[in-house]
């Protein structure tokens, strides 16, 4: 049981407490205060009040809401902070500006670190230089009966954080920021398609087959019809559908679900953005992608250089262009002659200790050793492009070498965050391209390769202008843009293991436990003279222990 804790079970008799008193401890009707940073905005110029007096402002009142965050009670009198969503304010109580036995009995006794209230008063400045609301008026929002982690040190536990992300942005103001910096970047990129004239559409979740990228999918059941559909992995055939409807450009922010590893730049369910233009190339496409990011930069009011780890990426337009044969050379070091070559390929990986199959296909060979000695050197923003036909089954052909196709993939720091190109829309290239990626699924078991989708290739029968379309992973753009090294950090709510059952917390002795701030460490405690319970032998610890209610 979550609340099986002595400690726990003493908050929870003081919301029975105050419920006796005539107070509720979860009220419904209360409305939100005025916002930190408007209340320091606005009350900024008692700092500057020329009087013999406090600095203070009588005539002006302000109801604020918040979580307490620190509490240090002073006989009649205590100082706190409460924070909401701008940040933290310092509060002051004083047992004469409440009701009589309020701040003694409700206030001294009740309220802890954890609870939400709701304070009304006037500003002042205390002799630090603090501007702070000197409250005539204290009622409790929301009783917390689990105790916040100590402030000092926050959570310490990197698990924690990601299953109990709602702790971990209590205890931390920047989790908060990076995630409503997220959004906003979201809502930039929406408003950058939408601008451009692009139409926001809503594709399927379940698919009949698993397409529109090379990846295991989750598997589910529907009940009514009577079989198995595909969470999607990527919704690409599904908004070139469109396109041949005669829809010219189309964008849909997605989530995707691949049922694979978990590691620092993959988690089974992610977001990203897909967008399909009508009558447009890869390079268009490239352009474009330029054109959004400094249109997030600008937005935004980032710098164009930004902080990676031991990085300094220079997000600058226009990026680098790189072909993929290139990279392989001239950034991975792999000679001409083994990279253009399937066998000695295929003989390098081999005498390297490299993954392989005997049966790859040049293409494959070329990609391990991309990613083995050209991807993690790709640090500031570059596109490679012109990928191998055997890796690409969905984009069109080059028509001058048609061994390769107009596409690229553009990568930040390592990692890959979009991959675009025109889009192959001759429906009989299409399906044989269809047919060799389940040919090859045969042959080697591949779980990622591509299924056949016979509507698709039957929707491309029917005419689809040239088009270029790309998708760009919203995770890991947040990751480079916020420097977060895990995609858990971006993630509010990341993929975990199930969480292993909490052991029942030993029972306490109250008798056993520090009767100031409820310490029960019998090895740090001391009996009280006269025999009246236990103390801390640590009289500075137990005083901040208590002060700040924690």
């Amino acid at each position: 049981m979550i609340f099986n804790n002595q400690y726990i079970q003493e908050r929870i008799k003081k919301s029975e407490t105050l419920r006796k008193k005539g107070i509720n401890p979860y009220p419904n009707q209360v409305k939100k205060g005025t916002p930190s940073a408007k209340f320091l905005s606005e009350c900024a110029y008692v700092h500057d009040l020329q009087t013999d007096e406090m600095k203070q402002d009588k005539t002006k009142s302000y109801t604020l809401t918040g979580r307490l965050k620190f509490m240090r009670i002073m006989g009649k009198a205590s100082f706190a902070k409460i924070e909401d969503e701008d940040g933290l304010v310092q509060i002051y109580f004083n047992r004469d500006d409440l009701p009589e036995g309020y701040y003694n009995d409700v206030v001294k006794k009740l309220f802890e670190v954890g609870d939400i209230i709701e304070v009304t008063g006037y500003p002042f400045v205390t002799g630090t230089g603090e501007l702070t609301l000197h409250c005539l008026g204290v009622n409790l929002v929301t009783k917390a009966i689990l105790p916040l982690p100590e402030k000092f040190h926050g959570i310490q536990d990197q698990e924690i954080k990601y299953r109990q992300r709602y702790l971990d942005m209590i205890m931390d103001a920047e989790v908060t920021k990076r995630f409503k910096l997220r959004s906003k970047i979201v809502s930039a990129i929406r408003r950058f398609f939408e601008d451009k004239g692009f139409l926001e559409v809503e594709t399927p979740m379940m698919h009949p087959i698993p397409g529109g990228a090379n990846a295991k999918p989750f598997t589910t059941h529907h009940n009514a019809l009577g079989i198995d559909r595909y969470l999607r992995i990527a919704p690409e055939l599904y908004l070139k559908r469109l396109i041949v409807g005669g829809m010219d450009a189309v964008f849909e922010i997605s989530r995707n679900f691949r049922n694979e590893g978990i590691d620092a730049t993959h988690n089974p369910e992610f977001t990203a953005i897909e967008f399909y233009w009508a009558y447009k190339t890869y390079i268009e496409l490239m352009e474009v992608t330029e054109e959004l990011f400094d249109y997030i930069f600008d937005t935004l009011g980032l710098e164009r250089t930004l902080t990676y780890g031991e990085h300094q990426i220079n997000f600058q337009t226009p990026f680098a262009r790189v072909p993929w044969i290139d990279s392989i050379v001239e950034i991975g070091g792999i000679p001409r002659e083994i990279a253009e070559d399937r066998d000695k390929g295929l003989a390098f990986l081999k005498e390297n200790n490299h993954k392989y199959d005997e049966n790859w296909t040049l293409g494959y060979i070329q990609t391990e050793l991309f990613d083995e000695y050209v991807e993690a050197k790709l640090i500031n923003p570059t596109f490679i492009t012109d990928y191998p036909v055997d890796i690409s089954p969905l984009a069109r052909r080059n028509d001058e070498n048609p061994k390769i196709t107009e596409r690229f993939e553009f990568f930040v720091a390592g990692a890959e965050l979009a991959n675009g190109f025109s889009e192959l829309n001759d429906p009989i290239d299409q399906y044989e391209r269809f047919k060799a990626q389940v040919d090859a699924k045969e042959a080697t078991g591949d779980d990622e390769a591509m299924h056949m989708d016979s509507d698709f290739v039957r929707a491309l029968g029917y005419g689809m202008t040239p088009t270029a379309g790309e998708g760009i992973g919203i995770d890991r753009l947040i990751m480079m843009l916020t420097n977060q090294h895990t995609i858990r950090d971006v993630l509010l709510f990341p993929a975990m293991r199930p969480e292993a059952p909490v052991a029942e917390a030993p029972q306490v002795d109250p008798t056993k436990q520090c009767k100031k701030c409820g310490h029960d460490v019998l090895e740090e405690l001391k009996p009280a003279k006269k025999g009246k319970g236990m103390f801390c032998m640590d009289v500075k610890a137990c005083k901040q222990r208590a002060s700040e209610r924690t």
